[in-house]
């Protein structure tokens, strides 16, 4: 007797369509962000980079953007990170989006509070990036 089988998907199958949706609705916030950051004055990076790097620990520093953060470490005991123009400069939109989207599954209030952290008006009103990220992020903090 032949036992039914069931069929075989492929590893790079897409998800269905709804499934699909929800998690691009997901990255929504980060995609937005790295676009904000690739048009951000040099500044505005290394203080939105700091921002996003509060609820990050040292092992995440090496894990997040294929260990892009990882030359942040200090060389002595960790106590936070001081983010300069030039190491902001270092980064790349792509790394920005891995951090945010981490960011978001840890400390999603944090991306909350960001036009208040990050509270220069270049950022949020210079660019329809800027200002859609704003939209949306009050949209979210609205619905609780």
């Amino acid at each position: 007797m032949v036992a039914a089988m069931s069929p075989v998907v492929p590893l790079h199958a897409s998800p269905p369509p709804d499934r699909r949706r929800g998690r691009d609705r997901a990255r929504n916030v980060p995609r937005l962000l790295a676009r904000l950051y690739a048009q951000a004055a040099p500044d505005v990076r290394s203080r939105l980079l700091a921002v996003l790097l509060r609820p990050v620990g040292p092992l995440a520093l090496v894990a997040i953007g294929a260990g892009a953060f990882a030359r942040l470490l200090p060389h002595s005991r960790w106590q936070g990170l001081q983010i300069g123009v030039e190491e902001a400069q270092q980064v790349d939109p792509r790394q920005i989006f891995e951090l945010a989207f981490y960011v978001e599954q840890k400390c999603p209030e944090l991306l909350a509070q960001l036009p208040q952290l990050v509270s220069d008006p270049r950022l949020w009103i210079g660019s329809a990036t800027g200002a859609l990220l704003l939209l949306v992020l009050r949209q979210r903090q609205n619905r609780g």
